[in-house]
């Protein structure tokens, strides 16, 4: 018997994506930046921008406080980033509307 797969956030890529462009950098430069990992690629950060691998915790802590804005804004689906990044003031994210699901 197998276990079923955790849910991961359907809008994290995007989000991570929206960070990195939003601070002007590269995804080399980000790989700089990051400094939780020192295995860490400019392949990784593609693949965590397209959906097709999902960030260790120490990566996704350090994506939150590059952004100014909590760890449950880049998890929760159901939050956006705010408009401005890094944001001014530590951001809780934006509630979204809830999707249908189909």
């Amino acid at each position: 018997m197998g276990r079923a797969p955790r849910p991961k956030p359907i809008h994290l890529g995007e989000k991570l994506l929206r960070i990195r462009v939003a601070l002007g950098l590269s995804q080399e430069m980000m790989v700089e930046r990051l400094s939780a990992s020192n295995t860490l690629t400019s392949a990784s950060i593609s693949g965590y921008e397209l959906g097709q691998r999902e960030p260790p915790l120490p990566v996704l802590l350090e994506y939150a406080r590059q952004a100014n804005v909590y760890l449950d804004v880049l998890a929760d689906d159901n939050l956006g980033l705010p408009e401005r990044l890094p944001a001014q003031a530590k951001s809780e994210g934006i509630k979204r509307k809830p999707q249908r699901k189909s």
